[in-house]
């Protein structure tokens, strides 16, 4: 008995290191989210209070404990701490564990680590400033290509991997300027962002086209669905603007994790006899 229990809290110290590894990607991901739209540099100055100027020692550093620790406020001047700080690391640290789950000690785990990461910085910027910041997409994709080349390569068609991300990567841009321009006829103004479009082109290279499609159907669906009880409760206004990359970013999350079993889902129940 004994030994089982052993052996199950072994099985558990992997994701346990996960975990604290993707708090801390999430801690730099704050940093990230509150400087790249000031034009701040994201090394120095070292995290601080933005009040007092307050440099963080290494016990206030620890993502989430440090928040809770120091119970959201700083230690020197007593200022609030907005609690999305250990939010973010939490989230962060859950994606971490919901890929290793998926994927295992995978080529595929360390990819989407960093696809995730990419998602959720430009999520949340999108979220405060409506704008998706080039650097961040612009990387994102390059990272894109060059994660499908190398998975491509572990099989020996390394030219075929780097072709489904340019496809997706095309496509994305293509379907999103599409989306736009029919919102634009529908409402007479801009439906979509500029960001937006190469958001999805980001995408199109890390996912490819079929699951890229499902992100723009899911990020349609939730989209339209939290704009529509907005309105209704009075929270949003008819020409309101209103984020789509949250939405992209979600759609294109669960399309990673369990997009193969939806569409498999999907053709078995319209299509039985493909």
């Amino acid at each position: 008995m004994r030994i089982v229990l052993l052996l199950r809290i072994f099985e558990l110290v992997p994701f346990v290191f996960v975990f604290f590894l993707g708090s801390a990607i999430g801690s730099f991901l704050n940093v990230v989210v509150y400087r790249l739209p000031e034009g701040l540099s994201l090394l120095w100055p070292p995290s601080r209070c933005p009040r007092c100027e307050h440099q963080l020692g290494p016990t206030e550093n620890i993502p989430i404990f440090g928040w809770l620790r120091l119970r959201g406020r700083c230690k020197n001047c007593k200022t609030a701490i907005s609690s999305r700080y250990p939010w973010v690391e939490t989230a962060t640290a859950l994606m971490f564990v919901l890929v290793f789950a998926q994927f295992g000690f995978e080529w595929q785990t360390l990819g989407y680590w960093l696809f995730f990461s990419w998602l959720l910085a430009l999520a949340l910027i999108d979220f405060d400033t409506l704008t998706l910041p080039h650097p961040l997409t612009q990387s994102g994709l390059v990272l894109g290509i060059v994660f499908q080349g190398a998975i491509a390569t572990l099989v020996g068609n390394t030219a075929d991997g780097i072709m489904s991300a340019v496809v997706g990567a095309v496509l994305g841009i293509w379907l999103l300027d599409l989306i736009g321009q029919a919102g634009y006829m529908l409402m007479g103004q801009d439906a979509m962002g500029g960001g937006d479009s190469k958001l999805a082109a980001m995408m199109g290279a890390w996912l490819g086209w079929k699951l890229l499609l499902l992100s723009g159907f899911l990020a349609c669906l939730v989209g339209a669905l939290v704009g529509v009880l907005g309105i209704a409760s009075g929270r949003l206004g008819r020409r309101q603007a209103m984020p789509f990359g949250p939405f992209l970013a979600l759609g294109a999350a669960v399309s990673a994790l369990w997009g193969g079993t939806l569409i498999e889902l999907y053709v078995n129940a319209f299509f039985p006899a493909i």
